[in-house]
């Protein structure tokens, strides 16, 4: 029998596939629609943990779980679930929801995303930290990740927001919804299509829940980063 050589080429495009693949069409599909936003992609089971009435969304994690790329390797964990919807990057976007998680052990958390693939996404996270406050957080992952404590909140619940105008990206909370506190800006240097989406972590507990709430997606951004409106 003759083999057929194949070009060089085409054999490492063939090799790249499953990548590409991966970092664009992450997850299992799913239908869950909302007012404003209907989700797509479900990452580690997140689908089959999620309650719908009429516009609000109940996300459950079962014990621990959490999205977490530690520097060092200890902590490394990456089985939260998250649900996604897709995004043209090329264009602006806002994400917005009011996040009510439920808090029974350290680290319990209701979060927002930013993804593009398991080792390069962003979250931005109301949290119970070390000493049992409860406090947004925002984590920054390139392959390993970073972690971020920002302002303790003592409301059940806060507003969140995601905004892009493809070059910018900010990251705010509100606890009345007019005013907007900026927690972190950054370039927007991800691909064209991307992911935004909603997620619950329970790292050492037993499982927790988080309620989301009002949850917008528009292709429009704010118009002053630093106020985040």
């Amino acid at each position: 029998m003759m083999l057929k050589k194949i070009p060089f080429a085409a054999l490492i495009a063939a090799m790249c596939l499953p990548a590409l693949a991966s970092a664009q069409d992450p997850g299992n599909s799913v239908s869950i629609a909302l007012p404003g936003i209907s989700f797509t992609r479900s990452l580690n089971g997140a689908g089959e943990n999620t309650k719908v009435s009429g516009s609000k969304l109940t996300l459950t994690s079962a014990a621990k779980r959490d999205n977490f790329r530690d520097p060092n390797g200890k902590l490394s964990n990456n089985t939260a679930p998250v649900l996604l919807a897709a995004v043209d990057n090329k264009k602006p976007f806002t994400l917005t929801a009011r996040v009510t998680p439920t808090f029974l052990e350290t680290y319990d958390a209701g979060a927002l995303y930013i993804w593009v693939r398991d080792d390069l996404w962003l979250k931005m996270a109301m949290e119970m930290d070390e000493r049992r406050r409860t406090r947004m957080v925002t984590v920054r992952t390139t392959g390993t990740s970073d972690d971020n404590n920002h302002e303790v909140i003592s409301e059940r619940g806060v507003h969140m927001k995601i905004s892009s105008d493809t070059q910018t990206v900010g990251f705010y909370f509100s606890l009345d919804n007019q005013t907007w506190q900026l927690i972190r800006l950054f370039r927007n240097e991800y691909p064209e299509k991307i992911w935004l989406g909603v997620s619950a972590q329970s790292p050492l507990g037993n499982g927790t829940s988080a309620t989301f709430e009002d949850v917008s997606l528009t292709q429009t951004s704010v118009a002053d980063f630093r106020l985040g409106k």
